[in-house]
């Protein structure tokens, strides 16, 4: 597989493309994600934003800036969700869904104390976040 994997939002008229390994892989539970997603859970490949470009429709890209840790990025034209950045953490949450050939391997559930869906799949559950990421690192029972 390539070093460098292509993706786009919904209609194709915003496309980015990562290079290299994510920095994680994993599910959010909180409950602005799930809003956001439409969906129980959301699934995450996080990047360091050197690792993410956009390459095609930048002045389709808008920005939705819910608190100074989320900037969550959307295709003006049809919608689609692309990616989150998150400044405070220096990481870029492109959303599993948008780099349809990256392998997603998760390997952990965040924010698992918000959850509306338990997921028995044996890693790990963080009742937050990452104490290296500003949560209290604190892990929970299936």
């Amino acid at each position: 597989m390539s070093d460098v994997q292509k993706g786009s939002c919904f209609c194709g008229a915003v496309e980015i493309e990562v290079s290299g390994e994510p920095e994680a892989m994993g599910y959010c539970h909180c409950e602005s994600c799930r809003s956001w997603s439409a969906g129980p859970v959301n699934a995450f490949t996080l990047w360091k934003p050197e690792a993410v470009k956009v390459t095609k429709g930048g002045d389709k890209l808008t920005m939705f800036e819910k608190n100074e840790s989320s900037q969550r990025q959307f295709c003006s034209q049809c919608g689609g969700h692309v990616m989150t950045g998150h400044k405070g953490f220096g990481l870029v949450d492109v959303y599993a869904a948008t780099i349809p050939t990256q392998k997603f391997s998760p390997g952990v559930h965040v924010n698992y104390a918000e959850t509306v869906l338990p997921i028995k799949d044996g890693l790990p559950k963080m009742r937050d976040f990452p104490a290296e990421l500003g949560g209290s690192g604190e892990t929970m029972e299936e």
